[in-house]
C-alpha cells in the first residue's frame, strides 16, 4: 500500500515538473492559405490554441489617403487593386457613390453591363476559392477544373474591358465605350465585342457543368469532410457582431444579401436565390460559395438574354467635379460587403474616402474562431474565410 502511494506521488511530482507555460507559436508572416502577408501569434498548449492574435499591415498601401490626392477617374484605376481577385466589383460602389453626389444615373444598358461583369468577377473570385481551398487541405485535382473555368471567364472580362485583373472599365455616368478596330479606322459605338453574348452563354453552361464536377470531386471526399464538417463553427450572432458579411455570414444561417436590399445595380430585375448554410462551419462556407457560382451564372444568363438598348454613358462634364456632400454606398462584393463613404468639397477628387473592405471585417473574427482550435485546423478555418490581404491592408 505504501509502495503504491509512493509510486503515485512520484508520478504526480514528475507531471508537475513537466508542466510548462503555453508556447508562443508564430504562423507566418506568410502562408499559402492567407493569400497575402499575414502573421498569427498563437499561444498553444500542446495541439490546441489558447490565444491567437492576427498581425496585419505588412502590405499596407494607403488607398484611402492616396484617393485624397487623385482625381475621380484616377481613383477608379487604383481601387480595383484592393481585392485583386475581384477587381471589377471594387469599382462599382465607388462610381455609384460619386454619381449620386453628382445627381447622375448611368443608362440602363451600362448598368446591366456593370451587373454582368460584377457577377463574372464573383464567379472568378469563387473559382479561385474552389481551386485553393481543397489544395490547402491536400486535394490538388479540383484546382485544374476551377482554374480552367476561371480562365474562360477572365477571357470574357478581358474581351470587354481590356484587362483581366484590373479592368478600369467603369466611368462616372456609365462604362467605357469599346471600339471595334477596322483596317484603317476605329468604329465607335460597340459596347460589347461581336460574339460576346453567345460566348458568355456557352461559358455559363460550362461553368455550371464544372460546378457539378467539383461537387462530385470534393463533396464526397472523406478527408475533406473530416477537415471541414463541424470545424470552425461560427454562430450567426457572433458573426454579425464582428461585422462578418457575404458568404461567410450566409453560411452561418443569415439569408442577407445586399443584392436583394440595395439598388446600386438593378438586381431587382433578376430572379436568383440566396444560398444559406446551416451550421456555419468550414463545410458550409465552401458549399455556399459553390452555390453562389451557380446563382451568378443564372443571373448572367438572364442578363444577356434581355440586355436593354440605350447609350453607354450619361452626359457628364468633360472635367469631373463632384458637388459638395457625402454619401455611403455599399455593395455585395464576392467576399462580402464593400462600402465607400465619400466626402466631397466640390473639387476634382474627394476630401475624404473611407473604404469598408469585406476581408478586414471577416478577418477580425480570427481570435474568436481560433480560440481552443487545434493547430492543424488553423489552415482549414482561415482558408474557409476566403480573405485577401490586399483587401485587409488597403
Amino acid at each position: 500500500m505504501e509502495r503504491t502511494l509512493a509510486h503515485h506521488l512520484s508520478e504526480a511530482s514528475v507531471s508537475v515538473e513537466l508542466e510548462t507555460e503555453g508556447m508562443t507559436l508564430n504562423i507566418g508572416p506568410q502562408h499559402p492559405s492567407t493569400h497575402g502577408v499575414l502573421r498569427l501569434v498563437a499561444t498553444v498548449d500542446g495541439e490546441r490554441a489558447t490565444n491567437v492574435r492576427p498581425v496585419i499591415g505588412y502590405m499596407h498601401r494607403g488607398y484611402e489617403k492616396l484617393s485624397e490626392v487623385r482625381t475621380y477617374p484616377q481613383i477608379i484605376t487604383i481601387i480595383n487593386r484592393i481585392d485583386w481577385v475581384s477587381g471589377f466589383a471594387n469599382e462599382v460602389p465607388f462610381v455609384v457613390a460619386a454619381e449620386r453626389l453628382m445627381g447622375v444615373e448611368a443608362p440602363p444598358r451600362a448598368q446591366w453591363i456593370r451587373l454582368v461583369l460584377t457577377e463574372m468577377a464573383r464567379i472568378s473570385s469563387h473559382l479561385v476559392f474552389m481551386a485553393s481551398y481543397p489544395l490547402e487541405l491536400g486535394a490538388a485535382t479540383p484546382l485544374f477544373f476551377a482554374l480552367r473555368e476561371r480562365e474562360r471567364v477572365l477571357d470574357l472580362l478581358e474581351s470587354v474591358t481590356g484587362g483581366r485583373f484590373h479592368p478600369n472599365f467603369n466611368r462616372l455616368g456609365g462604362v467605357k465605350p469599346v471600339y471595334a478596330a477596322g483596317p484603317t479606322t476605329k468604329k465607335a459605338g460597340m459596347d460589347i465585342p461581336s460574339g460576346f453574348l453567345a460566348e458568355t452563354r456557352d461559358a455559363m453552361t460550362k461553368v455550371l457543368a464544372t460546378c457539378d464536377e467539383i461537387e462530385n470531386l470534393v463533396a464526397g471526399n472523406e478527408v475533406f469532410l473530416a477537415r471541414t464538417k463541424g470545424v470552425g463553427v461560427m454562430p450567426v450572432d457572433v458573426a454579425a457582431s464582428y461585422g462578418v458579411s457575404g458568404p461567410n455570414l450566409r453560411a452561418s444561417g443569415a439569408g442577407f444579401d445586399l443584392r436583394k436590399v440595395s439598388d446600386y445595380l438593378p438586381y431587382d430585375d433578376f430572379d436568383f436565390d440566396i444560398p444559406v448554410g446551416r451550421n456555419g462551419d468550414c463545410w458550409d462556407r465552401w458549399w455556399v460559395r459553390l452555390q453562389e457560382i451557380r446563382q451568378s451564372a443564372r443571373i448572367i444568363t438572364q442578363a444577356i438574354d434581355g440586355l436593354p438598348s440605350s447609350p453607354l454613358q450619361a452626359k457628364v462634364p468633360r472635367i469631373i467635379k463632384v458637388p459638395a456632400g457625402e454619401t455611403y454606398v455599399r455593395a455585395e462584393n464576392p467576399k462580402g460587403e464593400m462600402g465607400y463613404h465619400l466626402v466631397s468639397l466640390g473639387g476634382l477628387g474627394p476630401y475624404r474616402l473611407k473604404i469598408r473592405s469585406a476581408s478586414f471585417s471577416n478577418l477580425s473574427i480570427l481570435p474568436w474562431i481560433l480560440e481552443n482550435a487545434l493547430v492543424p485546423d488553423f489552415i482549414a478555418i482561415m482558408g474557409s474565410l476566403d480573405f485577401v490581404l490586399g483587401d485587409v491592408d488597403r
